[in-house]
């Protein structure tokens, strides 16, 4: 029944649609017209010549134009000319900035009174009323929440704490910390910030090699861990001599005394959260706040080859970064003291510290998942939040899944019917959720999410603009896109409110400049609009950890950061990402590769002769074009019991099968990550060459024009993954 009344009445609503913005667009003396009704003078004449019938009639759509003027969507106010969002800045070499900046200088905070992570909680503290701060559920439980009071108290009870044990109240006091997002977690930082120290996330994705080197660079004597197997972890290191100066864990959860004892045989005091901050309860210490030029962070990147790097973070360079997004989004879509953001994006990472440290300062409310990715809507679900900061894979998970749903062709054709008038609106600048379409398709969309969400945020990666225009419609709230990575804080670019258009990732914030460079060995010349995009304000990092190399190479001599991403200049003054300087890349969930380190290790496999990695920063995982070794294959074929010609080999699915599992065999010998994997490869018997354009005259892969030659292979591959 549904169905038939969406497909007879879509074209009534079609047409409705059109007629009320027709209407909008009008002035009441051309509605008045139209309808060949008088001008307002000669109403009173026009009405005592109308019988009563008429009377009522014209006094019925009187009412319904009122009630549609009154009640019709309003649309986003753009806080700056979405033509020219970004001017150039004089004397800096075609550097622009934010028009919304309000003024020729750089903004280094947004209120006087938080100027350092400690002042942005201890505001927040204020300004709440002693309300919910952070928020954790259990199984098919309500959320339980920690007061703001609470948490400041337990920091202050935690730091005392560390003081007893060694720690020093300084900026040469490095704390790491090892957990996944939890009330705990933060409850760990703003104890280091309430005493000056520096907070070093460690992560186990990057794995155990890597974690080692932190502690070692970091010269870390202290880390507080989630769950007991990690603190076993870092034992490993210590009784292999691979950290001699590890000398305290501190354990979240509860852990059996036969672990506290395998610490003792080694050096290790490990001690529980509540007992160390028992301990400073006892011997409490007077807070010692940071100056914003203080250190606040070593956020370590993932890093492609080689070890990480260790970028250093001051409250300033926290503070100013959050400070640019209140400044873009304050007339439009400001924090407010009810807003609840869900966090599940990792807390090593600066984008979702970042996004925390915005409701933080306003009172807000921040609730944890429970810690599986699969609960994360049922955890919304019970949380209701405002605040949803993204990754693009997640997006893109959301968009496959809702189509997935629309199983018939019929579904489909409603569905995106329903989408296109959304999509209508939203270019028009009205964002709303109330509309028809929401009703009768995106609402059960919405209330997935909890059904409150206002502000979603994504970065780490780009976004397909098709993803990105559907779930604009579909979810009824502001989208906004951010581009920057650790070395600016989190972000140098963020969404223009007003401008819902896609394929780009806004203007610069009103906390630096943007230039781009010419990138000669790859033809991208300033003087075109294109360049490597090199980013300058008080939001930049201050440099590597003892890495001055790195440094170096990073920040110019004038304090540029040289992000090694090429960006064009729209003519709204947008920033679009169009290539990468280096052969390095983001997937979809934002882990960087470096294709040649990966091909590389593959090129060892017996009958592999030349092959291409290919991966999409819309897309999850890898993907590979394989030349054999047209001498070797057939002998490493027979040997698995396969015969045949080369040619019929390169088409064999067995052989095929055999040689990837020969590569990734060698990637797990080498060291790859799972994501460094190929998950598809596609067999091709002609061989990369200068002849036929896919090698250089120095026999070097010619990436661009192997991803080209590829295009539609590629594509297969990743249609027969999904």
């Amino acid at each position: 029944m549904l169905t038939f009344f969406l497909v007879s009445g879509g074209s009534l609503w079609l047409l409705a649609e059109f007629v009320l913005s027709l209407l909008e667009k009008m002035q009441t003396q051309e509605i008045l017209r139209m309808l060949r009704l008088p001008e307002l003078g000669d109403l009173g004449q026009f009405f005592r010549s109308l019988s009563a019938t008429t009377l009522v009639s014209v006094g019925a759509l009187a009412a319904i134009l009122a009630y549609w003027f009154t009640h019709r969507p309003k649309s986003v106010q753009p806080p700056c000319d979405l033509l020219k969002q970004s001017e150039e800045v004089e004397d800096t070499g075609g550097a622009r900035r934010s028009v919304i900046s309000g003024g020729p200088e750089l903004l280094t905070h947004y209120y006087d009174d938080a100027r350092t992570m400690y002042q942005v909680f201890r505001r927040g503290l204020s300004i709440s009323g002693n309300g919910p701060c952070l928020g954790f559920r259990k199984p098919n439980q309500p959320y339980q929440w920690l007061s703001y009071q609470e948490v400041a108290d337990r920091a202050e009870f935690l730091g005392s704490g560390l003081l007893q044990h060694n720690c020093k109240a300084s900026t040469d006091q490095f704390i790491g910390v090892f957990a996944q997002n939890r009330p705990e977690w933060i409850i760990a930082e703003l104890a280091c910030y309430t005493y000056s120290m520096v907070v070093v996330p460690l992560y186990d994705t990057l794995g155990p090699g890597v974690i080692r080197y932190i502690i070692n660079t970091a010269d870390i004597s202290t880390v507080i861990v989630d769950k007991a197997w990690k603190a076993g972890l870092l034992l490993e290191h210590v009784e292999k001599k691979e950290t001699p100066g590890l000398k305290l864990i501190i354990l979240m959860e509860p852990f059996e005394e036969a672990l506290q004892e395998r610490g003792k045989k080694c050096g290790v005091l490990l001690k529980s959260m509540q007992a160390v901050e028992d301990c400073g309860q006892e011997n409490h210490r007077a807070p010692v706040p940071p100056r914003p030029d203080d250190l606040s962070i070593v956020c370590f990147t993932s890093g492609t080859t080689g070890d990480p790097k260790g970028a250093m973070l001051t409250h300033g360079n926290v503070v100013a970064d959050f400070s640019g997004f209140l400044k873009v989004t304050e007339k439009v879509i400001f924090p407010r003291q009810d807003d609840v953001l869900i966090s599940f994006l990792p807390l090593a990472h600066m984008f979702e510290r970042v996004i925390q440290s915005v409701v933080y300062c306003h009172g807000g409310r921040v609730g944890f998942f429970q810690g599986d990715i699969r609960l994360l809507s049922d955890d919304m679900k019970a949380l209701c939040p405002t605040i949803f900061p993204v990754v693009p894979r997640l997006l893109n998970r959301m968009y496959d899944k809702i189509f997935s749903q629309a199983n018939t062709p019929l579904k489909r054709w409603l569905l995106e019917f329903a989408a296109k008038r959304k999509q209508a609106e939203v270019r028009s600048g009205i964002i709303r959720n109330d509309s028809i379409w929401d009703d009768l398709f995106f609402n059960k969309i919405q209330a997935s999410l909890g059904g409150c969400v206002r502000m979603i945020v994504t970065g780490a990666a780009p976004v397909s603009p098709a993803v990105l225009g559907f779930l604009r419609a579909a979810l009824g709230c502001q989208v906004y896109e951010g581009y920057g990575q650790t070395e600016c804080t989190a972000g140098c670019t963020f969404t223009t409110p007003g401008d819902w258009t896609s394929g780009h990732v806004g203007a610069p914030l009103p906390c630096n400049h943007i230039k781009l460079v010419d990138v000669e060995e790859l033809n991208y010349w300033t003087s075109k609009g294109e360049g490597e995009i090199c980013v300058r304000g008080p939001n930049v990092f201050k440099g590597y950890l003892k890495d001055p190399k790195n440094t170096q190479e990073a920040l110019d001599s004038d304090g540029w950061l040289h992000t090694g991403d090429i960006g064009r200049w729209l003519p709204e003054g947008t920033l679009k990402i169009i290539d990468r300087k280096k052969h390095i890349f983001k997937l979809a969930q934002g882990e960087y590769i470096a294709p040649e380190k990966i091909e590389n290790i593959y090129t060892r496999s017996e009958p592999v002769a030349q092959v291409y990695v290919h991966g999409d920063s819309l897309k999850a995982f890898l993907v590979g074009i394989v030349v054999p070794d047209p001498e070797v294959m057939p002998s490493w074929a027979q040997k698995r019991g396969i015969e045949g010609t080369y040619a019929q080999l390169c088409t064999n699915k067995e052989l095929k099968k055999a040689i990837l599992e020969d590569m990734v065999r060698l990637g797990k010998e080498s060291g790859l990550h799972s994501f460094e994997q190929v998950k598809a490869i596609h067999i091709h018997s002609e061989m990369f060459s200068v002849h036929n354009g896919l090698l250089t005259p120095t026999l070097k892969a010619k990436r661009p024009e192997l991803r080209g030659y590829f295009k539609k292979q590629i594509e297969e591959l990743y249609t027969i993954s999904i």
